[in-house]
């Protein structure tokens, strides 16, 4: 804390009463003069007329700190350090009755002197922080120099030199009073300038435009805190164990508020499609983190500040985007350096891929001179690839496409904001029967457009993209507000012949900003040609800016588009009129001129789009094909050549035959989602390989995904539905559930959970007979949230240290089977009770309980077994058909005892690790209805005994042989030792 800080915090004015208590009012009388007075005699806690005690003392230095800490603006000292400077000011002040100095001496020796003498004589105070330690100093001078000047102002005080010092000690207060006020330290006028600033972000950023609104008396702009729709953002975790059929593990995806991102981390990637309201979370975090006070934000769009030339340091910040207030020298600098900042950098898609490389250098030495704070960088999905800033320690969030419940509130929010309710439900319906209309609603831009249309048609809506955009852009571009007094007046076609020109230019820069001088420019080029257009360029362009609906301009001197989907629009259509296909060929390769291709196409005339088509046929990549095939949504008119051939090319990739080219179609990225087929007409292969493609690209197009998916949730083949219940990790947990895993036919299927998420998801969902848990669910808990326990048959649950008691598991009274993985539990004699057919147990403390469980058909063991029998450990009443014997099982035992269960059918030793010996031989051969046997290459002897009686196992039919990875190991070696038998060879 400065001392002009503290200053302000003990005015004379709050502490002169306070200290006034210490020193004696009424003199002893004019005989002072004669001898000196010891200060000792005018303090009111010492001698014969004390009027303090010392406990009178403490509470005075007690109050002195509370005001000092309860004064508006920043406290001086950390807050729980309060009562030990209390005691330490009280000791300084104590400390003044035993000086031996005189009135005189002490006036002459002056208020710091006289202050040190104070800390001199009391004790130290080790342990504060350096901000307590500079109060309790200066509070304690300040306390001096209202003494001295308490002193000079006794009657008894009458030497005239000294009366002069008291009044030179008098207008030393008052100067230093007034140069408190005129000189507040740097923190002061940085919370002063954060008391405007602040402010200002939360204003400037707290609206939003709302698409057709503005069309007649309602406003164009409405407050964010109404129109903000907290949408979801998905992030990639760790794989489940398990993959589903077809695929590798797929990675779990945890969704969250997108506005919750930074809370989570404090760096993050965020992206997100056109219209996906990226911008519009950025200024909802701005406002919140302005109202909030807990951090400083700083709204930084990457066009804007690409356009200045270098990228800014902190300093140049607010300038670089506009802000009209002026802050402190150094005061950004200061913020980020006390992690205190949010930076909010939005747009990296909107600036060309050269300046990309700069603009992460850039970001990578802000964060390397200034750790700690909260970065939010967003862009486009295909603008940089997935590990463009994961060195830096940026966790990559995509914002998921909007569900039809949020589609829904904000369908509700729109109408009620355009106070047009009766518009509402009628437009809802709309959406739920129209499959055309309802995949457009994916993100607020095209909700907004949608409403609007819907509005202004009185009910009728376009059912194509592209006839949704021409509809937009009469409605747009069609207004006539006479009343701004625009002196010049342009008809749609002439606004739509300079808006695509300007669109066009945009688009060949690989921009989405350009100067209003360049655009006058375009403008002055196009006029001759335009009829209508009357005035001059900067006149037209004004009316463009002010009339259009489609161009703004977002700071001073520049102009850009209200979103890239009309520029890319709007550019396709001028490169078609000017016969500039080559240059759209020439960029087909490049994902952010998909659209531009798409519309182009739409655009084009009959012959124009078979030229085209057959260009991105030629090029003979699966990406440019299937763009192929988006295209053809779009040509109404095409040569039925072109059209065959382009979907003859494509159906070597759609519907993918194999897992391998599922995934090989799914690296096409979501381009594909919309193109996948089914489930009528394809086969159970192909279903099964649509459903995978879908599956690996759910990460980044979800919604997309899930509207594929739930297309074969009533399929009947098994490989299929368990690649439906595979994929859950994917997506969002109750969705999916509701959309999908409910529907689904359960036979032979185990639904996994493991997430919270999922565990919760399953109170709502019909009772599912076989379940999975992996991962540190209280087990207590799972019995209440599965809906019917007593429904649940089958139950597998791996690492879970939450589980110590078995007995946990009663509630599922009809359980029938039940593996335990990977985790030590007792209890498990009181489940000896439940119907079990099929146990895999856990390391058990005490293995003999298993000789309980007389019901037992199966039985997997994974630990040493005691004795030198199995039958002293394993139940020798029970059926069993299938025994497994995990590692060092038989260390003990061997294999002596399993001709006791002349019922089994299926051994399994392919996890042993010592070979087996005659006597454990001898044990197989007296299994009369042994038909399936796994073996470990590790438990068969280098030179195998060919006088082995394969006779004696006439029923057996497969042997596996199970072989450690890094191994080679192959059948026929072992052929004449099962003549009978057919050889595989397994990994594990």
């Amino acid at each position: 804390m400065e001392p002009t800080v503290l200053g302000g915090k003990l005015a004379s004015a709050a502490i002169g009463p306070l200290v006034r208590k210490l020193i004696v009012q009424d003199g002893p009388g004019a005989g002072l003069v004669d001898r000196p007075v010891r200060l000792s005699a005018l303090v009111t806690f010492r001698g014969e007329k004390r009027t303090l005690g010392e406990k009178d003392v403490h509470r005075l230095a007690g109050r002195i700190v509370d005001r000092a800490v309860e004064s508006p603006g920043e406290a001086p000292f950390p807050v729980d350090e309060r009562d030990a400077v209390a005691d330490a000011l009280a000791r300084r002040l104590l400390t003044l009755g035993e000086l031996e100095m005189d009135d005189v001496q002490a006036v002459r020796l002056g208020y710091r002197d006289l202050a040190r003498r104070l800390s001199d004589g009391s004790t130290a105070f080790d342990g504060l922080s350096a901000d307590t330690r500079h109060f309790l100093d200066s509070a304690t001078e300040w306390a001096c120099l209202q003494i001295l000047e308490f002193f000079t102002r006794r009657s008894s005080f009458v030497a005239r030199t000294l009366v002069e010092q008291s009044r030179a000690h008098a207008e030393l207060i008052a100067k230093v009073d007034e140069l408190i006020v005129r000189t507040p330290r740097p923190d002061g006028r940085d919370t002063a300038f954060e008391r405007r600033y602040l402010p200002y972000v939360a204003d400037r950023h707290n609206h939003i435009t709302i698409y057709g609104v503005d069309l007649r008396d309602s406003p164009d702009r409405w407050p964010l805190e109404v129109a903000y729709l907290s949408l979801e953002a998905t992030a990639a975790g760790e794989s489940p164990p398990h993959p589903a059929t077809g695929e590798h593990p797929p990675a779990v995806t945890g969704r969250l508020r997108a506005e919750e991102a930074l809370l989570a981390d404090d760096r993050v990637l965020l992206r997100g499609d056109a219209g996906s309201g990226k911008t519009t979370l950025v200024q909802w975090l701005a406002v919140t983190a302005a109202r909030d006070g807990d951090r400083v934000p700083y709204v930084l769009p990457l066009r804007t500040l690409i356009r200045t030339g270098a990228l800014p340091a902190p300093d140049g910040f607010l300038k670089a985007v506009g802000c009209p207030l002026t802050p402190p020298e150094g005061w950004a600098e200061r913020v980020l350096t006390a992690g205190r900042g949010l930076v909010l950098v939005d747009g990296l898609d909107e600036i060309p891929a050269a300046d990309r490389h700069r603009t992460r250098d850039w970001l990578r030495s802000l964060l390397a001179a200034y750790p700690g704070n909260h970065w939010l960088l967003t862009s486009r999905p295909t603008a940089v690839r997935a590990d463009w800033l994961a060195q830096e320690g940026f966790r990559e969030l995509t914002l998921a496409p909007m569900r039809r419940s949020e589609v829904a509130t904000f369908v509700h929010r729109w109408h009620e904001a355009a106070r047009a309710p009766e518009f509402e439900a009628p437009l809802l319906d709309s959406l739920r029967t129209k499959r055309d209309l309802s995949r457009l609603t994916t993100n607020p831009l095209m909700c907004g457009l949608i409403c609007a249309l819907h509005r202004e048609r009185r009910g009728y809506l376009p059912t194509g993209r592209k006839e949704l955009y021409d509809a937009a852009l009469t409605m747009l571009l069609a207004r006539r507000d006479r009343e701004r007094g625009m002196a010049v007046e342009l008809g749609e076609e002439a606004q739509l012949e300079l808006l695509q020109r300007l669109a066009y230019a945009l688009v060949l820069s690989g921009r989405t900003e350009m100067d209003a001088g360049t655009a006058e420019g375009i403008v002055e080029r196009c006029l001759p040609a335009v009829a209508s257009a009357g005035g001059d360029a900067p006149a037209v362009l004004r009316e463009l800016l002010l009339r259009s609906g489609l161009l703004r301009q977002p700071a001073q001197g520049v102009v850009d588009f209200v979103h890239r989907t009309f520029q890319d629009y709007l550019g396709a259509r001028y490169a078609v009129e000017e016969g500039h296909l080559e240059v759209l060929l020439g960029h087909a390769d490049d994902t952010q001129w998909e659209d531009v291709v798409r519309m182009a196409v739409a655009h084009a005339r009959p012959r124009e789009r078979a030229w085209l088509l057959r260009q991105l046929l030629a090029r003979d990549t699966p990406r440019l094909t299937l763009l192929a095939l988006a295209c053809l949504e779009h040509a109404v008119a095409l040569d039925a050549g072109v059209r065959a051939e382009v979907e003859e090319r494509a159906a070597a990739l759609i519907p993918p035959r194999t897992k391998e080219d599922a995934r090989s179609l799914a690296g096409a990225g979501p381009l594909v989602l919309e193109l996948l087929p089914g489930p009528d007409g394809l086969t159970d292969a192909e279903s099964l390989g649509v459903v995978i493609t879908a599956s690996l690209l759910g990460e980044a197009e979800p919604e997309g995904a899930l509207g594929v998916l739930r297309r074969f949730r009533e399929h009947p083949d098994l490989d299929v539905r368990r690649q439906l219940v595979g994929t859950w990790g994917r997506f969002d947990a109750g969705e999916y559930a509701a959309e999908v895993l409910d529907h689904l036919d359960q036979t032979d299927l185990y639904l996994r959970c493991d997430t919270g998420e999922q565990v919760a998801a399953l109170a709502r969902m019909r009772p599912w007979h076989a379940l999975s848990f992996r991962g540190g669910h209280r087990i207590e808990d799972v019995p209440a949230t599965v809906p019917s326990p007593e429904a649940v048959t089958s139950l597998f649950i791996r690492n879970n240290p939450e589980l110590t008691d078995l007995g946990a598991l009663l509630p599922f009274r009809n359980l029938r089977h039940l593996w335990v993985v990977a985790l030590q539990a007792t209890g498990l004699d009181r489940l000896s009770a439940l119907p079990l057919t099929t146990l895999g147990c856990p390391v058990l403390t005490d293995v003999t309980v298993l000789r309980s469980f007389r019901s037992l058909t199966r039985l997997s063991v994974y630990q040493e077994l005691p004795g030198d029998d199995l039958t002293r450990t394993l139940p020798v009443d029970a059926p069993l058909e299938y025994l497994s014997l995990g590692p060092n099982s038989t260390d003990s035992t061997g294999l002596r005892g399993l001709s006791r269960w002349p019922s089994i059918r299926t051994v399994d030793l392919g996890q042993l690790t010592t070979e087996l010996t005659e006597d454990d031989w001898r044990e197989i051969k007296e299994l009369p209805r042994l038909t399936r046997l796994y073996l470990s290459v590790r438990t068969l002897p280098d030179s195998v005994d060919l006088s082995f009686p394969a006779h004696r196992l006439p029923g057996l039919r497969s042997v596996v042989l199970v072989n450690q990875p890094g191994h080679s190991v192959t059948a026929s070696r072992y052929r004449e030792l099962f003549p009978n038998a057919e050889l595989t060879v397994e990994e594990r």
